[in-house]
């Protein structure tokens, strides 16, 4: 029996377009994401104080949804603060220093650390971490430092974050909105993934080679500062050398076998994220204690506090948005009960099998859609605000043609995450490029066409897996 789309349908079909639209146009979409939340409940409740409710409750939804991801990233960036703060970082780093004797190692020295360091701490305090080290040495042996903003970004915003295996924080939020397991989206993650990173770094390596030849990156690329001022440093807090050298080697030792541990005792998602989480906390609070002593218990709160502003800050435009896409899934019934025809699976479902019925897709067509949507979704400057975006017309597109749902949400995570998560957008690239000492607007057009071309093979390859 063919199922007859209803007009709620048709309305959250049409505030995904608009959603679309006003990401093309690089506007916030939080405000339309509200009101697609009220019509949705309006329609489905007939009800003005129900569907106003609702709006409130679908934020508590997808919070609900979020809170592992919010948290894990607030105690990491609270870790990585003590870490700055105390120089352990540079003391971590350090020995990495002597193999970066040439630009070409240099690039590809900071890029594969960055990725490494991406992978536990996340980009944004990955760069405050080694940055102020390894940018200094990166100059010195011939490097550019828009060179080095670009390896930090391609390894680290672009590589690390598309796939985030770690934290899993980006896989968790595609994975819910396409209704599939965190683990199925980042194993089918893994091909476009390494596609992704080796085709753009390699095309990002040539041609900033080939520019260094003909004498086009010259003065004005190479940062003035080869020592870039960071605010942290104003507030150093001093350390036994020795103390510094143990929690160097102590601190990594422990998220090594963190690593051990999900192998051996299978830890996924959430408890994989958990034990990296309470380790941090661990390594935050020791290494707290150690520096300020007296003052120890207090500045562990200060610290937390600190962690826990920038993981809200970050996710405080996700959240509205991730709401309104949860309602295509399961949340729609958890919020206003009804409102969807018998025998309806999720709205999204609901449109997937009514495109199978209308619309010959295919594989090419179904990946190309993805990439750009993934891409256009990114256009905001935050690569997870759209993610959710992604997931749904992942789900939905499968549904159409039968399989690759995991292939198709991966690839738009991919997409979504390169465009906007730090390689792309000019104002999601201000930390690799305020280290670096280097204009961001500048960076950004150095990434456009590595970035694109990686984008199109790894279509490409997608094409052929779905």
């Amino acid at each position: 029996m063919e199922l007859h789309l209803a007009p709620i349908h048709w309305v959250y079909l049409a505030f995904i377009v608009f959603i679309l639209g006003v990401l093309i146009k690089r506007r916030d979409t939080t405000l339309v994401c509200v009101v697609g939340i009220f019509a949705l409940g309006l329609i489905a409740t007939e009800s003005l104080s129900d569907s106003v409710s609702g709006i409130f409750n679908s934020f508590i939804y997808a919070t609900k949804e979020l809170l592992g991801t919010i948290f894990i990233i607030s105690i990491i960036v609270a870790m990585s603060r003590i870490l700055i703060i105390t120089g352990i970082n540079e003391v971590m780093v350090e020995p990495l220093t002597r193999f970066l004797r040439t630009p070409a190692l240099a690039f590809w020295g900071i890029g594969l650390i960055m990725m490494v360091t991406s992978w536990f701490f996340w980009p944004s305090p990955g760069v405050a971490l080694i940055g102020a080290v390894l940018l200094p040495v990166a100059v010195r042996v011939g490097l550019p430092a828009l060179g080095a903003a670009m390896a930090m970004n391609l390894f680290g915003h672009g590589i690390a974050l598309s796939g985030d295996y770690i934290i899993q924080g980006a896989p968790k939020l595609t994975a819910d909105a396409a209704g599939l397991s965190v683990t199925s989206v980042m194993q089918a993650s893994v091909p476009l993934v390494i596609v992704m990173g080796v085709v753009t770094t390699l095309t990002a390596f040539w041609m900033m080679r080939r520019d260094m030849r003909t004498g086009k990156w010259r003065d004005g690329l190479i940062a003035a500062n080869t020592n870039p001022v960071n605010s942290i440093t104003e507030d150093r807090v001093s350390m036994p050398a020795t103390w510094k050298k143990t929690l160097a080697i102590l601190i990594p030792l422990l998220f090594i076998v963190d690593v051990v541990a999900m192998f051996v005792l299978n830890l996924q998602g959430g408890d994989a994220t958990a034990l990296i989480g309470g380790t941090a906390v661990f390594i935050l609070i020791l290494v707290t204690m150690l520096a300020h002593r007296n003052k120890g218990l207090e500045q562990t709160t200060a610290y937390l506090i600190e962690g826990f502003q920038f993981g809200f800050k970050v996710f405080g435009p996700v959240i509205p948005i991730a709401a309104f896409f949860y309602l295509g899934d399961s949340a729609f019934t958890a919020l206003f009960g009804g409102g969807l025809p018998e025998g309806s699976h999720g709205i999204v479902n609901d449109l997937g099998v009514a495109l199978a019925n209308h619309v010959p897709l295919n594989q090419a067509i179904g990946s190309v859609t993805l990439a750009v949507t993934g891409a256009i979704t990114g256009l905001d400057g935050s690569g997870f605000s759209g993610i959710s975006l992604a997931g749904s017309i992942a789900q939905l597109f499968a549904s159409a043609i039968g399989s690759g749902a995991a292939t198709l949400t991966a690839l738009g995570q991919v997409a979504a995450i390169w465009v906007g998560g730090g390689t792309l957008i000019p104002w999601a690239l201000i930390p690799a490029a305020a280290i670096c000492g280097v204009d961001p607007f500048e960076l950004a057009r150095r990434n456009l066409k590595p970035v694109m071309f990686g984008l199109a093979v790894t279509t490409i390859v997608a094409m052929f897996i779905v």
